[in-house]
């Protein structure tokens, strides 16, 4: 290749440097565009990272993968490199055996180090080129020319890249050390108010519960979850086959006593020891028609239907159809929508003091950016387990007047305000209490 040739190329490949808009898009000039200049099969670049080069470029590649088996090695074999800011040619016959077995596996046979250089003569970082031929006396200068320039670029871009946090170095020279300390320091007496966040519910405060009315199983469902209901709907009815049953059973044996019982009347009026037998026939009589009672009246209640207007809360119809209840056993509430309230379940690791009339802010999950104002109305004396197993305090709070009030059924967030304490006592507050249960200090 001729010198003009060279120089061209040259030429060529500092302006691309020149021209490099960022730090990773020179590191990729670096290690693939001066392959126009001198063929390498490889090359890697390490930038100087507190006294070891780390590696951040490689040829034929966007971004480096650390944990990869290669950058692994490559890393450890950078250690023994020379870090004497000069070009050296390096040869796997010179190389410690340990190197030799890595080198033999990753690299060709020749290696050329190239370091990049700062306006102080220092190396800053450092580029390997891996080639199958001999590196020449013309290469290594050429590469020392265009590293120059590339130094230069590297330097230039360190110094103008934007440092997030150029205005806090200043606060923390000597004489402004104890200025900060001392704003630090009375920061922590600021008041603010205690707070604390826990998983809320939206609720109805006084809803009326549906239970079943006797022993039985689910049979079917008349209206669907979070329907309107009004006065006198079916709810949901028992499985009345078994009842069907035992009405024809207890009208048989109804009869039965009655005919027994006539028999009895007409024996009397020929024997008079007979008469005794009318007494327990028409006994057994009055026994039966209660049981026929009983059954009927059972066979009446198998129909809940809604006492008053409201909405019907209760999960999918099918966790109930053919499950047994027994009496009083709760199946759905009745609520009415105005009077949705929020039920909070606070943990008692995360338990504060809390008085009625609290602010709290439910924050929904299906309207995060729009929270709802309440107060808080009331809290359990005694924890108890939640929805979760975790043991947490009851909390109820009602909606402020005049807000939208969301579905019945919708969960979020809610923060409870407490009472106000300063900064330092909020931000310790766990961590003291923590110290507190691990000593007993």
């Amino acid at each position: 290749m001729s010198n003009a040739t060279d120089l061209e190329i040259l030429l060529q490949i500092e302006t691309r440097a020149l021209e490099a808009s960022t730090v990773a898009a020179l590191r990729f000039t670096i290690v693939n565009e001066t392959h126009a200049l001198t063929p390498y099969r490889q090359a890697v670049m390490f930038e100087l990272d507190g006294g070891s080069y780390r590696l951040v470029a490689a040829s034929g590649l966007v971004s480096v993968a650390n944990d990869s088996p290669f950058a692994v090695w490559i890393s450890r074999f950078a250690r023994h490199l020379p870090k004497d800011g000069a070009i050296h040619r390096l040869e796997i016959g010179d190389a410690s055996p340990e190197d030799a077995a890595g080198w033999s596996e990753w690299l060709p046979e020749h290696l050329v180090l190239v370091p990049l250089r700062n306006r102080k003569g220092e190396a800053t970082a450092l580029v390997l080129y891996a080639s199958e031929n001999p590196w020449s006396d013309r290469d290594c200068e050429l590469l020392g020319r265009l590293h120059a320039t590339y130094g230069y670029c590297f330097e230039g871009m360190k110094q103008t890249a934007p440092d997030r946090w150029h205005w806090v170095r200043p606060l923390f020279k000597k004489r402004n050390r104890w200025i900060v300390a001392g704003a630090l320091l009375l920061g922590l007496f600021l008041p603010v108010r205690l707070s604390v966040l826990a998983p809320a519910e939206v609720v109805a405060l006084n809803a009326m519960a549906v239970a079943a009315p006797q022993d039985g199983v689910v049979g079917s469902f008349a209206v669907a979850p979070n329907a309107r209901v009004k006065a006198g709907d079916l709810l949901f009815s028992l499985d009345d086959s078994s009842l069907l049953n035992r009405l024809q059973i207890a009208r048989k044996a109804l009869e039965v006593a009655q005919a027994d019982a006539h028999i009895a009347q007409q024996r009397a009026f020929d024997d008079v020891k007979s008469k005794a037998d009318v007494a327990v026939a028409l006994g057994r009589v009055r026994e039966k028609e209660a049981e026929l009672a009983s059954v009927e009246t059972q066979a009446q209640r198998v129909e809940v239907r809604a006492e008053h207007d409201g909405i019907a809360i209760f999960s999918d119809t099918n966790d109930w159809i053919g499950r047994p209840v027994q009496t009083g056993e709760r199946v759905m509430q009745l609520a009415q929508p105005e009077d949705g309230g929020i039920q909070v379940w606070l943990a008692v690791a995360d338990a504060i003091n809390l008085e009625p009339g609290a602010p709290v802010k439910l924050f929904l999950h299906t309207e995060p950016l729009s929270p709802r104002s309440g107060t808080l109305m009331e809290a359990s004396y005694q924890p108890i387990l939640s929805p979760d197993n975790v043991a947490s305090y009851k909390l109820r709070a009602r909606f402020e007047e005049g807000s939208e009030l969301p579905r019945i059924g919708l969960r979020g967030t809610a923060r409870i305000s407490g009472d106000w304490v300063l900064l330092g006592y909020y931000l310790f507050r766990r961590p003291l209490a923590h110290l507190r249960e691990w000593s007993g200090l």
